[in-house]
C-alpha cells in the first residue's frame, strides 16, 4: 500500500479529506535550496475554490512546514508539510452506497471495510493541495535553471482556448501569463464562455470535463531514461495517479495516426549551437528521452463524477441496489483547479529525472551539469 512517487526526489502524501490534516514528505532534494514560502502560497491560491463554479467547501490551506527547511534554505533532510482541513462537513456522507465513477467501492474492497469514506478520504481530490506544495517548493528551482512548466485549459464544454504557440520563448512568456491567471486560458473570450458551459451544467445538476494543454520549456536534451523509465512513462504514471484523469497524449498523440511518417517526423537543424527540430510533432521527446524542444502533452480530464441527480448503485454492506442522489459540495468542473496540480506533479518528475539524470546538484548546479553542445 505505497503513497510514494519517485526514484530519487521522492514525494509521499498522507491524510483523508475530513481527517484533521493532509500533507506530504519530500526527500531526496539537495540542501541549500531556497524555499519561497509565499509562491507556495501562490500555487495553495491557483488550487483553491474561488469562483461561482468551483465547490462551495472554502479551505484556507494554511500550511506549515515541519522539517528540512531552516532560515529559508532547505537542509537535504526529509522536508515535511502539513495543510490542516478546516471546513468539513462530514454528514454529507454515507457509508454503504457506492457513488458512481468514486473510488467508493473499490477503496472498501482494498481496504477491507476500515477506509475513511468521509468525502472521499484519501481519494479525495483534497489530497492536491498537497501535490501543489510540493510543487511549490520545486518549482522555484527549475525556474531558477531556466526550466518552466504551465498549463491550461485547451478545451472545455464544446469551447477551445487559443493555442500556446508554437516558439519556445512564445510558449515560455504565454506560461508565465497563465500562472497568474486565476482562470487559465490563453482567451479570455474562451474562459468566458467556459465558465457559462460549466454554470450551465452546475443549474442542470450535472458537471463537465476537458481537456488541458501542458508546456515544459527549458529542458535539455537527455533528460529520461530508455523503456521503463522514459521521460513519457514517469510523467504519464504521475499523472494518471490524479484521479480525474482518463487519458494523456504527448505531441500529436492520437492524432498522429492520420498523418504519414514523412509528414509526421520532426525534421532536425541547427539553430545557432543548438540542434532543434523543423516541427514538434513529438512534443519535444524520442526514444523516451527529451530532445531539447519544448515538452508538450495534452490530459483528458473526466467530468466531475459527483453530480446530484438519481442515479443507480449498489449498497456493497446491504448488498442491494439503490437510487442514490450525491450530497455535498462539488465541483461541476475541475479542469480550472487540475492546472496547478498537473503544473506540480509535473514539477516533481522533472525534478526526480533530472537528479536521476545529472546527480543531486543538479538543481542548484543546473547547466554547469549538462552539456548538449554537438
Amino acid at each position: 500500500m505505497k503513497n510514494t512517487f519517485g526514484s530519487n526526489v521522492t514525494v509521499t502524501i498522507f491524510g483523508e479529506s475530513h481527517g484533521p490534516a493532509i500533507g506530504c514528505v519530500i526527500d531526496g532534494l539537495t540542501p541549500g535550496l531556497q524555499v519561497d514560502e509565499e509562491f507556495i502560497r501562490h500555487m495553495l491560491s491557483r488550487r483553491r475554490p474561488s469562483s461561482p463554479v468551483d465547490t462551495p467547501r472554502r479551505e484556507p490551506d494554511n500550511y506549515s512546514i515541519l522539517s528540512g527547511v531552516f532560515n529559508g534554505k532547505t537542509t537535504g533532510t526529509p522536508i515535511c508539510i502539513m495543510i490542516p482541513n478546516e471546513n468539513t462537513r462530514s454528514g454529507d456522507y454515507l457509508f454503504g452506497p457506492a457513488r458512481p465513477s468514486h473510488a467508493d467501492y473499490t477503496a472498501h474492497i482494498k481496504y477491507n471495510g476500515f477506509e475513511d469514506y468521509r468525502g472521499g478520504g484519501h481519494f479525495s481530490g483534497r489530497i492536491t493541495a498537497a501535490l501543489v506544495a510540493a510543487g511549490g517548493i520545486i518549482t522555484p528551482a527549475l525556474n531558477r535553471l531556466g526550466i518552466y512548466i504551465g498549463t491550461h485549459i485547451f478545451s472545455c464544454g464544446g469551447v477551445q482556448d487559443a493555442s500556446l504557440g508554437d516558439k519556445e520563448k512564445e510558449i515560455e512568456e504565454n506560461i508565465k501569463l497563465l500562472n497568474n491567471k486565476v482562470f487559465p486560458v490563453l482567451s479570455d473570450e474562451a474562459g468566458e464562455k467556459m465558465t457559462a458551459a460549466i454554470s450551465e451544467a452546475a443549474k442542470a445538476h450535472d458537471s463537465l470535463g476537458g481537456i488541458v494543454k501542458t508546456a515544459i520549456t527549458g529542458l535539455p536534451a537527455g533528460v529520461g531514461e530508455p523503456w521503463f523509465d522514459s521521460l513519457e512513462s514517469l510523467l504519464s504514471h504521475a499523472l494518471y495517479s490524479i484521479g480525474a484523469v482518463k487519458g494523456v497524449e504527448f505531441g500529436k498523440g492520437f492524432e498522429a495516426v492520420s498523418m504519414r511518417g514523412s509528414e509526421f517526423n520532426d525534421a532536425f537543424k541547427k539553430d545557432g549551437d543548438r540542434v532543434v527540430t523543423v516541427t514538434n510533432n513529438n512534443g519535444g521527446i524520442n526514444g523516451g528521452i527529451s530532445n531539447g524542444m519544448p515538452v508538450m502533452f495534452n490530459v483528458s480530464v473526466k467530468p466531475t463524477p459527483s453530480v446530484s441527480r438519481p442515479q443507480k448503485t449498489v449498497n456493497f454492506l446491504t448488498g442491494e441496489e439503490e437510487e442514490l442522489v450525491i450530497q455535498g459540495r462539488h465541483d461541476p468542473a475541475i479542469v480550472r483547479r487540475i492546472c496547478p496540480v498537473i503544473d506540480s506533479i509535473t514539477a516533481i518528475v522533472i525534478a526526480d529525472a533530472l537528479v536521476t539524470g545529472f546527480g543531486p546538484q543538479v538543481l542548484v548546479k543546473g547547466k554547469a551539469l549538462w552539456n548538449t553542445d554537438l
